[in-house]
């Protein structure tokens, strides 16, 4: 069962890797109107110039029609199959 205590020690875990950047963004793009929560985490992945987004959620979709800031998004399926690519 998740509790708030499960999530706080994954988050914990994942702060601490090296290949996580913390990071505090300055500009707000609001390109998800759907859901507006889900912007934070596509102004963090312009504001680290990251190459992609991993995710399952249909909101993200909009930015496949954006041409900026362009932002990649992948399924968790195109994601595994570019690691496979990768290696």
């Amino acid at each position: 069962m998740a509790t708030p205590e499960v999530a706080k020690n994954v988050v914990d875990a994942i702060l601490k890797r090296k290949n996580v950047i913390c990071c505090d963004p300055h500009f707000h793009w609001l390109l998800i109107t759907s859901d507006p929560d889900d912007n934070k985490f596509v102004d963090c992945a312009f504001a680290t110039n990251a190459t992609y987004i991993v995710s399952e959620d249909s909101h993200f979709d909009v930015l496949r029609n954006i041409s900026f800031p362009k932002l990649t998004v992948l399924t968790l399926n195109e994601f595994i199959e570019s690691l496979k690519e990768d290696s």
